[in-house]
């Protein structure tokens, strides 16, 4: 939310600075995002007159102006089509940075005549997009003052962070009550009178509410104005539209946004003329047709509220208004709409059509219930001002809603929340200032909240008013650290896992992040989402509406934007839950990691390389023994990872037949290709809810003597032919139980499939280690355990030693 200061104080009667009231704003909870100064690099502008204007003498397209700052003549070269005698303008002398076209101006020479400054347009100044045309000002501008005082940059622009629950600050007025509540001034009363019309409106109101459920429209004000002259806006106007981002486009178009950023009311004027019939507030046939106000055509479903005449949609309702009825230059009599549209169905119909707009923005967090006839008629009385015309009577359609609702406060209450002994005086005068009515009841407060804060539900929504607008600051700090018998809290076995998961990654060079809970429907598909349980129906943002079936996407989002910062090579993993549905057991925790681009740098020592299914295999294997599971006893189903790994490249960890515990691997070419992501990158899942408890130790029980031998260990290496489907793993585990007691440790060494080797077969050589504990081995020994390895192995695989 943008505003001016100069628009703030037309509603805060104050004497306090810009800087004492940026700090106060986040002091309250409108946290500030930013203040711009808009006359920065601006200050040596002045305001010039063109007292001589004659054509080049070599070029059609540029004129050889004189130019009187004030002080002294320049003659300047211009090019701009409206340059002319006794226009007044903005002036750059020699020396001046300009913005708009990043250069220092210097003497020079155009077309060999000597130019010496330069007429400024809009453009140049950076203030708009306005390059045809040098600034035009009213004649009675003073000459050589500051261009910055002339034109209103010296009013500093206020951005705020608003939080959903505060729609009634996505109004300039609503921001000032805040303030006026801490005791920074007082808030100005508003013109709310009504506007006398002088006959009956040719165009009546019907509501179409359904018999069950909310109403699409509880109330709705109109007024009919005839005889008004369209055309541009006043120049205040325009300039505090301009400050916060917005375009001028007409008179009538911008009182309605002038009325939405000032007092948080979306309005709509129709173009009269071009209704056919009565205004009816209905929800849309399915299939029906709309081409709204931002050129683009919308088809409509039976759940959308429109805003039609007898024949054919003309808004959506809440959201943007249609281009046939919109208000042209020649407009002459024109509709004026003011309702209240129901916020849940206005949020849904924005989110299905993907439309974002100021009025979809207010309507959907809520505005104020009571003023639909005081801001109507104080939109009529602003557009005969401006546009000039003659009012109808007010037509209202439909009834103010049943907003009163009475909230017991209990006076002790602030203090045992907070800790703060907020005065009882302080209490009544900032809640009343913030618009509540109060009745005293001695030990408590029956409170009516104002019909603009919805968001007011109990009591604990009144002690936070009073402790925000009273100051967080007053807070006491209490130590933490305190005295007490109370036993050192106990981490839970979950607690326990997450933490070795998180200590085994970080050492394993892998950086936690943190990611949103949600993500983008079309991401969320590849991922395996298909209830619709999960869908959000009040997202932060219209594209992370899907609660994540995978943690994954977002981390390879992540390492996306990391690379195309200049990060590349992305370890990334994240430590929450994933959404299976939308009910507790539906929700596991998740270790979930990824890994991008290459394992290192380049270095002269050592070649990095592509990272690959193995790397993301041993970081699962790694956190699943730090978590507690018996890596020894897990099986790998090389068939068993979800459709959004690639085939071949990725697998499973389970714990029996049913108890999977991780997956791993290359995630899918496709699902990489449809998110965007160039390259490759492998990835890991791990439940931990499903890897199974330690088995509780007996009472007193001790971990064993750890036992070294003092025997020198004994290494045999083994190449076996085997089939080629048969997995590694299956050779290992067979070698490692011909001799439980001798053979410590087996692992692979190579693996080779192609010339001299039998179609179907590969060759996988192994290395095994002997450790003795008693005595030293003897060649026989050693031989025997050998035999047993080759029995086991050819018993369990198939395969024959390679000769």
């Amino acid at each position: 939310m943008k505003f001016t200061l100069s628009w703030l104080l037309e509603h805060l009667e104050t004497d306090k600075s810009c800087d004492e009231i940026v700090e106060k704003l986040s002091m309250i909870g409108l946290e500030v995002e930013g203040v711009e100064d808009r006359s920065k690099g601006l200050e040596t502008f002045k305001i010039a007159e063109i007292v001589e204007c004659e054509q080049h003498p070599d070029a059609d397209k540029l004129r050889l102006l004189k130019v009187f700052d004030g002080e002294k003549d320049y003659q300047v070269v211009c090019g701009a089509p409206n340059a002319r005698k006794g226009l007044k303008g903005v002036f750059a002398t020699d020396g001046s940075y300009i913005p708009g076209l990043d250069v220092t101006l210097k003497p020079t020479k155009i077309r060999g005549v000597e130019s010496f400054g330069m007429m400024m347009s809009e453009a140049e100044m950076l203030l708009s997009e306005d390059h045809d045309g040098i600034v035009d000002l009213p004649v009675e501008t003073e000459v050589g003052a500051r261009a910055v005082d002339i034109m209103g940059l010296t009013d500093p622009i206020i951005e705020i962070a608003i939080t959903p629950n505060r729609g009634d600050c996505a109004g300039v007025r609503g921001i000032a009550r805040d303030l006026a509540a801490t005791g920074f001034g007082s808030l100005k009363p508003i013109n709310t009178d009504a506007v006398e019309g002088t006959y009956e409106s040719p165009v009546k109101i019907n509501l179409h509410n359904p018999a069950e459920g909310p109403a699409i429209c509880s109330q709705f004000a109109g007024r009919y104005i005839r005889g008004v002259k369209n055309g541009p806006s006043p120049k205040w106007l325009q300039e505090k539209l301009l400050a916060v981002g917005l375009r001028p486009i007409s008179a009538l178009v911008d009182v309605t946004n002038y009325f939405s950023q000032g007092l948080c009311r979306p309005l709509h004027v129709f173009d009269a003329d071009k209704l056919s019939g009565d205004i009816h507030v209905r929800l849309a046939k399915e299939g029906e047709m709309l081409k709204a106000l931002d050129e683009k055509e919308y088809t409509l479903d039976g759940d959308m509220t429109v805003v039609c005449d007898d024949a054919t949609p003309h808004a959506l309702a809440g959201i943007m208004g249609g281009e046939v009825s919109g208000c042209q230059d020649d407009t002459v009599n024109v509709f004026l709409e003011c309702a209240l549209f129901d916020p849940i169905r206005t949020a849904m119909t924005g989110r299905k059509l993907d439309i974002i707009s100021d009025a979809r923005y207010r309507f959907e967090r809520g505005v104020d219930e009571a003023a639909v006839v005081d801001m109507t008629e104080m939109a009529s009385r602003l557009i005969i001002e401006i546009c000039g015309g003659e009012a109808s009577k007010l037509v209202v359609a439909g009834d103010e809603p049943k907003w009163q609702r009475n909230i017991t406060l209990r006076k002790a209450r602030v203090k045992q929340l907070t800790g703060v002994d907020v005065p009882v005086e302080e209490m009544a005068r900032i809640l009343k200032t913030l618009g509540c009515e109060l009745t005293d009841k001695g030990e408590t407060f029956d409170v009516q909240p104002p019909s603009w804060r919805s968001d007011i539900e109990m009591e604990a929504c009144l002690v936070e008013e009073v402790i925000r607008v009273y100051g967080y600051d007053k807070i006491e700090e209490v130590s933490l650290v305190r005295e007490t018998n109370l036993p050192v809290v106990a981490l839970t076995p979950m607690q326990q896992k997450r933490d070795a998961a998180r200590r085994t990654l970080v050492s394993r060079g892998v950086s936690e992040a943190v990611t949103y809970a949600f993500l983008p429907e079309k991401q969320a598909k590849l991922f395996g989402w298909t209830d619709e349980n999960l869908r959000l129906t009040n997202p932060i943002s219209t594209d992370l509406e899907i609660m994540r079936p995978s943690l994954l996407p977002n981390l390879l989002s992540a390492c996306q934007r990391n690379n195309n910062n200049g990060y590349p090579n992305g370890c990334l993993f994240e430590v929450g839950p994933q959404f299976d549905g939308d009910t507790a057991d539906q929700q596991p925790i998740v270790v979930c990691g990824v890994r991008t681009g290459q394992t290192a740098q380049r270095n002269w020592a050592e070649s990095p390389r592509r990272v690959d299914v193995f790397d993301a295999k041993a970081d699962a294997m790694a956190v699943l023994e730090a978590a507690g599971a018996k890596v020894e006893s897990l099986q790998v189903d090389p068939e068993g990872a979800p459709a959004h790994y690639h085939p071949g490249r990725s697998g499973a960890f389970k714990l029996g037949p049913k108890n999977t515990l991780a997956y791993f691997g290359e995630l899918h070419p496709g699902v990489l290709k449809k998110m965007g992501y160039k390259g490759i990158a492998v990835g890991f899942e791990i439940y931990l809810d499903a890897i199974p408890a330690p088995k509780a130790k007996k009472t007193g029980a001790l971990r064993p003597l750890l036992v070294l031998s003092q025997f020198q260990p004994v290494d045999r290496d083994f190449a076996f032919v085997v089939d080629s489907d048969i997995p590694a793993a299956k050779i290992i585990q067979s070698a490692k139980t011909a001799d439980k007691k001798l053979i410590t440790d087996a692992a692979v060494f190579d693996v080779y499939e192609g010339e001299n080797m039998e179609e179907g077969k590969k060759s996988v050589a192994i290395t095994i280690k002997l450790q003795p504990t008693t005595e030293t081995l003897t060649d026989e020994q050693i031989q025997a355990v050998c035999d047993k390895v080759v029995a086991n192995v050819a018993k369990n695989t198939g395969g024959e030693l390679r000769g």
